[in-house]
């Protein structure tokens, strides 16, 4: 299996899970204050939302290049 075919595989399936799961979140952790052997963190909640159009398009890309021939 060559490179362009790996791709092609690894984009249906990212798009494919992109409509699946819609987005994703991760934690991030912010220093707010120290003070002498006190630190004060703050674990901040950001979420990442995969628009329906970005998943469609990478499953069609995806599909073309492993249908292409050279």
């Amino acid at each position: 299996m060559n490179t362009l075919k790996m791709f092609a595989v690894a984009l249906i399936v990212v798009g494919s899970l992109g409509l699946i799961y819609g987005g994703f979140t991760y934690t991030k952790d912010t220093q707010q204050a120290k003070i002498g052997p006190i630190e004060l963190t703050v674990k901040d909640t950001q979420t990442v939302n995969i628009p329906v159009w970005a998943g469609v398009v990478a499953i069609a890309a995806g599909g073309v290049l492993l249908f292409v021939r050279r």
